[in-house]
């Protein structure tokens, strides 16, 4: 019987790891898989591979468990690889990406996707993917590159370009917004009947339906009574002006759009309640949690509770070696997939699995009002790509004019000045062609 090969690419993000193991190792065709654990930080490493092994105990299985701080090693005849990659860290690159553009007046609450800190991601991110991809086509031609780094799809865009390597974007934000729909509704979220369309982060519910009934009148209903949750109200808003309810959450959707975060306006971040900074904060609570966490991981007299997690990871790798058909939610180049979004976008959409593979599903045309939003985030997304394709710092700035939050907030002559000075702070994570 055939047992795949599955390596992770950044393993030591543990709980990431452990969830998408347990979950791989919960299907019986994978419970003996051969996994492969790869990542630059041998203690992390070290960590990971604890609680893989203490992952296939807890499960009875099988699984063949290594760790390799040698990417070649790891990728060498995979069948799969998932990339979990954060290119610099949160201390130094992630602390940078928004303590520069703070100390110049612009806020941000995420900044992996879009907004400045999401296109310096890119740019820290972009090249190790493709100098990955080149190992891939080395070492593992046949490999699906499962993608879960940030920003989605600026990483998609410029990998598709770059290499033959098959790459789908993961993310778990279509499942997750399900899921507070649900709450919010009063419905169980496996009976909610649903079609998503869109780009990574920005797409939106074209159906959103149970047992044949149309749920958005109910959501009309929430915010009558005034039952929106007060995390979720950037989000709320967006539906009332633009007719679809979006799948990724409001703290991310603010800092998106130039409307919700105002230097000059503290009322606005009140009304909306809307977290600044949320991610550095997200950042050190992890570390400060993490010793307990790893220790309890590690002990073997903890007990270890591994169920199923909201990720498409392991579905896929499941439906291809078996053959059971599954619908998941892929980000993959618009190939005929959205008619109104540019060919060289990455779209996220449904996709068909089995053993055939991915194979995403075309919509046709969104709405147009959806349609030029999520232009605003594509017109980003290609710029950023191209920057690092060409070598083009250029490219870099006129992303950063283009990005609706950024150009809310400062003139060109400041958002020139701090691409320079971001450029610069991350130094040798930079190819030297941007500097």
């Amino acid at each position: 019987m055939h047992h795949p090969r599955i390596t992770f690419i950044g393993a030591g993000s543990t709980i990431f790891a452990q969830r998408l193991i347990g979950d791989i190792l919960l299907y019986p065709a994978l419970a003996a898989a051969d996994i492969v654990l790869h990542d630059i930080d041998p203690a992390r490493l070290a960590e990971s591979e604890a609680v893989a092994h203490r992952i296939n105990a807890t499960l009875g299985t099988h699984a063949r468990i290594t760790a390799t701080t040698d990417l070649s090693r790891a990728l060498d005849g995979a069948d799969y690889a998932f990339n979990m990659i954060q290119v610099g860290g949160y201390r130094p690159a992630t602390t940078t990406d928004f303590d520069l553009p703070n100390a110049m007046g612009l806020r941000q609450t995420i900044g992996d996707t879009l907004g400045i800190g999401g296109i310096m991601r890119g740019v820290r991110s972009l090249p190790v993917l493709i100098a990955m991809s080149r190992e891939m086509e080395r070492l593992c031609p046949d490999v699906l590159h499962i993608n879960y780094g940030n920003p989605m799809a600026i990483n998609c865009i410029g990998l598709n370009r770059a290499s033959p390597i098959r790459t789908v974007g993961l993310c778990h934000s279509v499942r997750n917004t399900t899921r507070d729909l649900a709450q919010d509704l009063g419905i169980p979220a496996d009976q909610i009947d649903y079609l998503v369309a869109g780009v990574n982060h920005m797409a939106f519910f074209l159906k959103l339906q149970h047992k044949g009934r149309d749920l958005y009148p109910a959501l009309d209903q929430v915010i009558a009574e005034g039952r929106i949750p007060p995390n979720n109200r950037v989000r709320y808003d967006v539906y009332q002006r633009f007719g679809r309810f979006v799948t990724e959450s409001s703290e991310h959707f603010a800092e998106y759009v130039p409307w919700y975060i105002k230097r000059d306006r503290p009322d606005l971040i009140e009304a909306f309640n809307i977290p600044l900074d949320e991610y550095p904060r997200r950042c050190e609570a992890q570390i400060a949690a993490w010793q307990d966490m790893s220790q309890a991981l590690r002990d073997p007299e903890t007990p270890l509770s591994v169920r199923k997690s909201a990720e498409y990871g392991a579905e896929i790798i499941d439906s291809i070696e078996t053959g059971t058909p599954r619908v998941i939610y892929g980000n993959v180049i618009n190939t005929g997939l959205i008619d109104n979004l540019p060919a060289a976008a990455c779209v996220e959409v449904p996709c068909l699995v089995d053993s055939q593979g991915v194979q995403p599903t075309a919509i046709g045309a969104l709405p147009l009002e959806l349609a030029c939003l999520m232009q605003t985030q594509v017109n980003v997304q290609l710029l950023t790509a191209e920057a690092v394709l060409s070598g083009r710092k250029d490219h870099i700035v006129q992303a950063a004019l283009l990005d609706p939050h950024t150009a809310a907030e400062l003139d060109p002559a400041q958002i020139s000045t701090l691409v320079d000075a971001l450029l610069a702070a991350h130094g040798p994570l930079i190819p030297a062609a941007l500097r």
